[in-house]
């Protein structure tokens, strides 16, 4: 048919998004609504304090670099950052669609002293999202209301931490749009405790450990019997990265819980980095473009900018 003019959806999204991102940078500020009526998403990050060496734990760098990414996508979404663990000003709050926290974990958890808080922002509704450590919180009280929130979470002498290099087959979820099946190193968590029955969990990337990664004696971190018997002799896949939807009765609101972060180097991996922004847009109820969200491979440069001074 010469006559026929014929977009592509894909490339058609695109125009779409490139318009909608321009009259954004022109027309919104501080997530007040475009030109178009259409506001901006607002993505608050809250990075933890310096932890573990060099390239590890990399919160402030890692939280900025994602909010960079995202505020470069050309998408309607304005993300910020609050350094130093849960935020003194929690008017930061205000007008937020998803709160990010990348820190770390057990009783050092940014909300471990402010988890009515934060179920009371996720009762409005706010997506929420925990990134490495801060999945894991102890047992009991917190680690109950932690499980609520992100439907799964690391459980100390259930959950173990070692550092291997799964290989992942992608399911087909708005979360994976764009993505494409791969594997890297990280300390990628795994045998989470989940929802009963899973109820309202799906799981993105999943693979069956080798046993290697079980080589250690039991402990909190390291081993026990009910993760041995599932990988070694039931051979179940265990889940590394998961979304959530919340039931009505706390908010409805959208969730997950991605173990890896350990190695901030792992940012600049494409299909690592975008599946992440992916996963914060989809929590902040974005409709995720058919080929993800946009996100052009980290500069050496911009990996660098704002690391911790460590010794």
């Amino acid at each position: 048919m010469p006559h026929r003019l014929v977009i592509h959806r894909p490339a058609f999204l695109s125009l779409v998004y490139s318009i909608i991102g321009l009259l954004g940078l022109i027309g919104v500020s501080h997530g007040e609504p475009a030109s178009m009526g259409i506001p901006k998403k607002k993505v608050v990050f809250i990075a933890g304090n310096p932890s573990h060496g060099p390239g590890e734990h990399e919160h402030r760098a890692g939280c900025t670099l994602l909010a960079n990414q995202l505020n470069k996508s050309g998408l309607p979404i304005q993300a910020v950052v609050t350094t130093g663990g849960w935020p003194n000003d929690e008017s930061i709050f205000s007008g937020a669609s998803a709160v990010v926290i990348y820190s770390d974990g057990g009783s050092g958890h940014p909300a471990i002293n402010h988890m009515a808080e934060l179920e009371k922002i996720a009762a409005a509704g706010i997506g929420i999202g925990c990134i490495h450590y801060a999945v894991e919180i102890p047992k009991g009280e917190p680690g109950n209301a932690l499980l609520n929130l992100l439907g799964g979470y690391f459980e100390p002498n259930w959950s173990v931490n070692p550092h291997w290099e799964p290989f992942f087959k992608l399911p087909k979820h708005p979360v994976t749009r764009g993505i494409q099946d791969f594997k890297i190193r990280d300390e990628w968590y795994y045998h989470m405790r989940f929802q009963e029955n899973g109820v309202g969990v799906t799981p993105i990337l999943s693979a069956l450990p080798p046993p290697e990664t079980l080589s250690r004696p039991n402990g909190p971190h390291e081993g026990n019997p009910e993760v041995r018997a599932a990988v070694l002799e039931r051979k179940e896949l265990q889940h590394t990265f998961w979304v959530y939807e919340r039931p009505a009765a706390r908010g409805a609101g959208r969730a997950f819980g991605f173990t890896g972060g350990h190695y901030h180097k792992n940012w600049q991996q494409d299909n690592y980095r975008r599946i992440v922004l992916n996963a914060i847009a989809w929590i902040a109820n974005f409709n995720i473009p058919e080929n993800g969200i946009p996100s052009k491979t980290p500069t050496d440069e911009e990996m660098s900018a704002n690391l911790d001074r460590k010794s």
